[in-house]
């Protein structure tokens, strides 16, 4: 059943892949038509309808989303014209290859020639705005000179035109320097704000062989997308040719991308059209439903619980545990404080005074042993530092012939000495003394 399944699928998928060759070929062979005297022309392949404030902002450089492009589609844009020598080349090329592509043009090169404008427009091109000066950083510009000079870009493309016609409602910032604030500004003037899929980095110092480079290679790795070329650099001109050729002998497309008007309604697409890379259908994820928001219910805060809502229930309290191999009876009553109920709140101006025998806990018996412990080591300490003591007084009385008990009175007609001249007089021989078992010698003093 599954290499059923999947012989389905690949006979599906060799179909669509069958048709949709068949369906490029068709339609460059159309193109080709479409361009009388020029059979190796790439055309144009179709022309999309789209409505800039149901997709304010596209291009893959800076946003999630893209023109509804098929693969191998290309929507060619230009900056910065019109320069009367490059641009005017650049439309040669274009015409001589029957493509359209969208040129963001700068007011002020609008108001010095006029002339560029309607050249565009009367080939057949999207006239869109790129701002009045082409200032480089316009993100780091104050918000009323961003505006400013979208709006002024604006009145000088339409005054250039000359018919009363307005530019297409596309707009592209020098740079892509975006700020939220021109972002909702363009939304709020119905303007659809173009970036990118892939540049050329024809703006750079580089050859016209490095242009074409970079636009192939991004363009194989895109797929599909917006190129963002310039019609004011001459490796421009010489690079265009060749990349037109390429695209063509590689089974890539133009297409042209007109505003929706009253009379132009929008070409219909789905959602997913619009992203560079939609998700396969066969890939579950993109059918999930998405996960709701759920809204949070109950009260804001949750009820205290009750002290019953705590007890461990402890069945056995009479169990003995084992600490250290020896078998130790579990206490019935916890050691912590007594629990005491509180008077309402409001009763009495101040809480009364606890108990001492709130706070008071059996003393553990390590702690007993250890002060009983401690209490006669110091007492040990005491005696012996005692009887150091006396042996010190009988050791200093055989010297000087006294006994440390009683000393006999002084005969009489002697004066007393005192102790300063006794000390001079008395000679202090060598003496040894026991003290805590060691034998102390102590020297004697020779009478001077």
């Amino acid at each position: 059943m599954i290499a059923s399944v999947f012989g389905g699928l690949r006979r599906r998928s060799w179909t669509a892949l069958c048709v949709g060759i068949l369906t490029s070929v068709a339609a460059q062979a159309a193109s080709a038509a479409n361009c009388p005297g020029h059979p190796d022309a790439i055309g144009t392949s179709r022309t999309i309808v789209v409505d800039p404030r149901a997709h304010p902002v596209i291009g893959t450089m800076q946003y999630g989303k893209t023109l509804p492009l098929a693969d191998r589609e290309v929507v060619l844009t230009f900056d910065d014209g019109p320069l009367p020598k490059y641009s005017n080349e650049i439309l040669d090329i274009l015409a001589a290859h029957c493509a359209k592509a969208t040129f963001f043009l700068v007011g002020s090169q609008a108001r010095a020639n006029p002339e560029g404008v309607r050249k565009v427009r009367d080939a057949g091109h999207t006239v869109a705005t790129h701002t009045q000066n082409h200032p480089g950083g316009m993100d780091r510009l104050p918000f009323d000179r961003s505006k400013e000079e979208i709006e002024r870009g604006i009145a000088s493309v339409t005054a250039a035109l000359g018919d009363g016609s307005a530019p297409a409602p596309f707009l592209r910032i020098p740079g892509l320097r975006r700020t939220d604030e021109i972002e909702e500004f363009a939304a709020s003037k119905g303007l659809q704000l173009w970036s990118a899929d892939f540049p050329a980095d024809d703006w750079r110092d580089v050859s016209a062989n490095r242009v074409y480079e970079l636009a192939m290679q991004r363009l194989e790795r895109k797929g599909k997308g917006i190129l963002l070329l310039h019609d004011i650099q001459p490796r421009t001109v010489t690079a265009l040719p060749r990349i037109l050729r390429e695209m063509k002998a590689r089974g890539y497309r133009i297409v042209h991308v007109v505003p929706a008007t009253p009379d132009r309604p929008v070409t219909p697409t789905e959602p997913k059209q619009w992203q560079l890379h939609p998700a396969p259908e066969m890939v579950a994820t993109s059918r999930w439903p998405k996960v709701p928001k759920f809204a949070s219910a109950g009260p804001a805060a949750l009820p205290v619980p009750a002290l019953s809502d705590l007890d461990w229930h402890t069945s056995n309290l009479g169990a003995r545990a084992s600490r250290r191999g020896r078998s130790v009876p579990l206490p019935l009553v916890a050691p912590w404080s007594r629990q005491t109920m509180l008077p309402p709140a409001g009763t009495l101006a101040a809480l009364p005074v606890p108990a001492r025998s709130i706070f008071k806990t059996p003393e553990p018996a390590g702690m007993t042993l250890l002060a009983s412990f401690a209490s006669r080591a110091a007492s040990t300490a005491q005696a012996r530092s005692k009887e150091v003591s006396s042996a010190k007084l009988t050791g200093k009385s055989r010297r000087h012939g006294h006994t440390t008990a009683a000393q006999p009175p002084a005969p009489a007609g002697h004066a007393e000495q005192s102790p300063q001249s006794a000390g001079a007089t008395a000679p202090k021989p060598a003496a040894q003394a026991k003290r805590n078992g060691r034998s102390v010698r102590v020297a004697g003093l020779k009478k001077r």
